[in-house]
C-alpha cells in the first residue's frame, strides 16, 4: 500500500489508527485514492472512489485460484 501510494509505511498505518491516537480513524486520505483504484485494476479488483467513502462495504474477496 506504502509503495503504491508512494508514502512512507508509517503513513499506511497511521490510516488504521484512530484519531485521538493521532491516525485517520480508518480513512485513507482521497489523494491517494486514484492510485489504489489503477493499482487495483491491474490486478483484476473492481473499486471505485464511492468504496473509500466511510462505510462502505469492502471489496469481495478474490478466489485464490485466481
Amino acid at each position: 500500500m506504502a509503495e503504491i501510494a508512494g508514502v512512507h509505511r508509517t503513513r499506511v498505518s497511521n490510516w488504521a489508527r484512530s484519531k485521538d491516537a493521532g491516525g485517520t480513524g480508518g480513512t485513507i486520505p482521497f489523494k491517494h485514492v486514484p492510485a489504489l483504484i489503477a493499482a487495483a485494476r491491474t490486478k483484476g479488483i473492481e473499486l471505485s472512489a464511492d468504496s473509500f467513502l466511510p462505510g462502505a462495504e469492502p471489496a469481495p474477496a478474490q478466489e485464490a485460484a485466481e
